[in-house]
C-alpha cells in the first residue's frame, strides 16, 4: 500500500479542512457545549451539503464510493478542531452496516436522509469482545421485542434511533433499527469526559417491526461494523493528536524561560519527540487498517483496527499528557484551549475499549495479522 494520500484524498482532506476550519473555531465549540446542547447543528448541515456524510459510502446508494480512507480523512479534520457532531457514529455506526446489509427498503429509507443530514442514526456496538449484548429481544413472528439498557449511547439526545445488536431468546444475534422515542424508552443524559451529548438509553418491551430488523447474521453483521468504529475513532484520535502536537510545539517554541524558549531545553524536546512518534504510529497503522477494509482484506483488517485501535488509546493518552505537562500551569487551566483535547484524547482513547482491553481482543485474532514483510 501507500502511506501516502492520493489526489482525490487530498482534495477531501482540503474541503474538511475548510469546513471544519471555518465552522469549528475554539469560540464556536465553546458556544456549542454551553449553549447548545454540545450539537453543532450548522455544522452537521454543512458537512451534508458539502457531500463528506456521503463520501464512504457505495456509489450505490448515492454515495461517493471512497471508502474507510475517505472517511478516515475526514475524521481526522474533525479531530484537528475537536468539532461536536457525530460523524463517526453515524457514518461507521449506522450508514455504513445500513448500506451493506440493509435492504433495498432499509436502504431506501434511511441512508439518503443520513448522507443529506435530515435524519441522524448513531451505532451502539460498544460492547466487550466474547460478551453477550446488553439488549436482548423475544421473536414475535419476525418481529422482535427488545428490553435492556445501553449505559452510554453517542449523540442520544439528538438522534432519531440507535442501530444496536440485540441477543434474541433462540440465542441468536440481529441487528436493529431501534426508536428512541418509542414507548418503552428512556434516554437518561450522562456526563461523559469529552463533553459530548451522551445518554443512557433503556428499552423495556420496545417492538421492532421486520422493517427494522437487519437481514443476515447478526454477529457477522456486528463484527464488521465494530472494524469500522474502531478505525474511525483512531482516525479522530490521530487529528486530535496533531493539533495537540502543532499547539505544543507553538506554544514552547513562543514561550521563554531563563532567557531561551522552552523548546530548547532537551527535557522538552525529547518529550515531544515521543509524542511525534506516537501520533505517527497512530497516522500509519489508521491508514494500513483502512487501506485493508477498502481492498476487501476483511479477516487481515480485523487485527489492523485493533492495532490502530490501541495506538489510539495509549499512545493518544500518551500525546495528550505531553501537551498538557508542556504547557506548563496553564495546561492545567479547564477554560484552554489544549485541555479540550486532553479530554477529547482520554474519550477516544476509552471508547470502544483502552488499550489493555483492545490489546486482549488482539490476542485471540493474532492468527489473521500479516505477517511483518509481507507483500502488501
Amino acid at each position: 500500500m501507500e502511506f501516502e494520500l492520493d489526489d482525490d484524498l487530498i482534495a477531501v482532506e482540503d474541503l474538511a479542512s475548510q469546513v471544519f476550519g471555518s465552522l469549528a473555531k475554539v469560540e464556536r465549540v465553546v458556544e456549542v457545549e454551553r449553549k447548545e446542547g454540545g450539537f453543532d447543528a450548522p455544522l452537521w448541515q454543512a458537512l451534508a451539503d458539502a457531500g463528506l456524510l456521503g463520501l464512504a459510502l457505495p456509489e450505490s446508494v448515492g454515495g461517493a464510493g471512497m471508502g474507510m480512507l475517505g472517511l478516515t480523512t475526514i475524521l481526522q479534520q474533525q479531530g484537528r478542531r475537536v468539532a461536536p457532531v457525530p460523524v463517526w457514529s453515524t457514518v461507521a455506526g449506522a450508514a455504513l452496516p445500513l448500506a451493506q446489509f440493509g435492504t433495498e427498503t432499509q436502504v431506501e429509507r434511511y441512508v439518503p436522509k443520513l448522507i443529506d443530514g435530515s435524519v441522524i442514526l448513531t451505532g451502539a456496538f460498544d460492547d466487550t469482545p466474547g460478551a453477550s449484548p446488553t439488549v436482548t429481544a423475544i421473536r414475535k413472528g419476525d418481529d422482535l421485542v427488545i428490553s435492556g439498557e445501553i449505559p452510554s449511547v453517542p449523540w442520544a439526545p439528538i438522534i432519531a434511533g440507535v442501530v444496536v445488536p440485540v441477543r434474541c431468546d433462540d440465542d441468536s444475534v440481529a441487528v436493529v433499527v431501534a426508536p428512541v422515542d418509542a414507548t418503552g424508552v428512556e434516554a437518561v443524559p450522562v456526563a461523559v469526559t469529552g463533553r459530548g451529548a451522551e445518554a443512557a438509553v433503556r428499552f423495556t418491551d420496545v417492538h421492532i417491526g421486520a422493517e427494522d430488523v437487519l437481514p443476515g447474521d447478526g454477529e457477522e453483521i456486528a463484527a464488521w461494523t465494530r472494524r469500522r468504529i474502531r478505525i474511525a475513532l483512531a482516525a479522530v484520535q490521530l487529528g486530535v493528536c496533531e493539533e495537540t502536537l502543532r499547539a505544543t510545539a507553538k506554544y514552547t517554541s513562543e514561550r521563554v524561560q531563563f532567557g531561551r524558549p522552552l523548546s530548547t531545553n532537551q527535557a522538552v524536546a525529547v518529550r515531544a519527540a515521543d509524542a511525534y512518534l506516537d501520533t505517527e504510529a497512530i497516522r500509519l497503522t489508521v491508514r494500513k487498517a483502512a487501506w485493508l477494509i477498502d481492498v476487501g482484506r476483511e479477516d487481515e483488517a480485523e487485527s489492523a483496527a485493533l492495532v490502530a485501535k490501541w495506538w489510539a488509546s495509549r499512545g493518544g493518552v500518551r500525546v495528550g499528557l505531553t501537551g498538557q505537562h508542556l504547557h506548563g500551569g496553564i495546561g492545567a487551566d479547564i477554560d484552554y484551549p489544549i485541555h479540550r483535547y486532553f479530554l477529547w484524547g482520554r474519550q477516544l482513547a476509552f471508547t470502544f475499549g483502552g488499550a489493555d482491553a483492545t490489546a486482549a481482543a488482539l490476542g485471540d485474532v493474532l492468527d489473521t495479522a500479516p505477517a511483518i514483510g509481507a507483500a502488501g
